[in-house]
């Protein structure tokens, strides 16, 4: 693994998907992905341990840091993969705080974990693989979406109580997050995972008026920094 990116920042795109006035009294958790990962593999890791932040993934977790730098954070949450704990490391820095490990934010589990699942190049053309592939409303090959949903939501609620009246960074993977998303707008939870908006070092940020969730909003600090990143799918 390289050596660590330098803090450039970027104008950050922001998509409104739900507006209220804002007030002092709301609570706001960002729900952050993890960024570019090493994977030279072109492997899904999942849950393997090991995998790190490519060089690229480093500038992208400090565009997050500068993009929060200004916000009012009370607690710094993460996944316990080591991409999503590198993710959090600046952002903890800059606002003087330590990183709270919740396995609640964890990836979700995958049966093909460690093999490629490139369309073409990988498991998913081989006969053996496509009885895990018989139900994709479950999903059939991996963590049930309601149980990530579930997890998801006890873990934001946890950090809503926990920053109550400031906000709170969480640090997790692109299902989950978007997952957690669908649900937040009683939304089906089965979708095309070509369908999410997740991309790498993304903030899908929730405003909650005590505990009623009043906004939703997505924005994307690493924006430019995309069309450098690798488009083999890992996790």
């Amino acid at each position: 693994m390289a050596s660590k990116s330098s803090q450039a920042c970027c104008a950050t795109q922001e998509r409104e998907v739900k507006i209220v006035s804002a007030s002092s009294g709301h609570t706001t958790v960002h729900l952050l992905r993890h960024g570019e990962v090493y994977n030279p593999e072109g492997v899904l890791y999942g849950r393997l341990p090991g995998y790190y932040l490519s060089d690229l993934g480093l500038e992208m977790a400090d565009r997050a840091a500068t993009a929060l730098a200004q916000r009012d954070i009370a607690t710094v949450i993460s996944s316990p993969m080591e991409r999503a704990q590198q993710t959090a490391t600046p952002i903890a820095l800059s606002h003087d705080l330590e990183i709270v490990t919740n396995d609640d934010l964890i990836e979700a589990e995958n049966i093909f974990e460690g093999k490629r699942v490139s369309v073409g190049d990988g498991v998913l053309k081989q006969p053996k693989t496509w009885p895990h592939l018989w139900n994709p409303f479950k999903p059939s090959w991996g963590e049930p979406y309601d149980i990530v949903a579930a997890r998801m939501n006890a873990a934001i609620d946890s950090a809503r109580i926990a920053a109550e009246g400031r906000e709170a960074v969480l640090v997790s993977h692109q299902l989950p997050i978007w997952v957690a998303r669908l649900s937040a707008e009683s939304r089906r939870l089965w979708h095309d995972p070509r369908s999410r908006q997740c991309t790498l070092a993304s903030l899908t940020s929730l405003t909650f008026d005590n505990q009623d969730l009043v906004a939703i909003t997505y924005s994307e600090p690493s924006r430019d920094l995309l069309e450098k990143a690798s488009k083999i799918a890992g996790a």
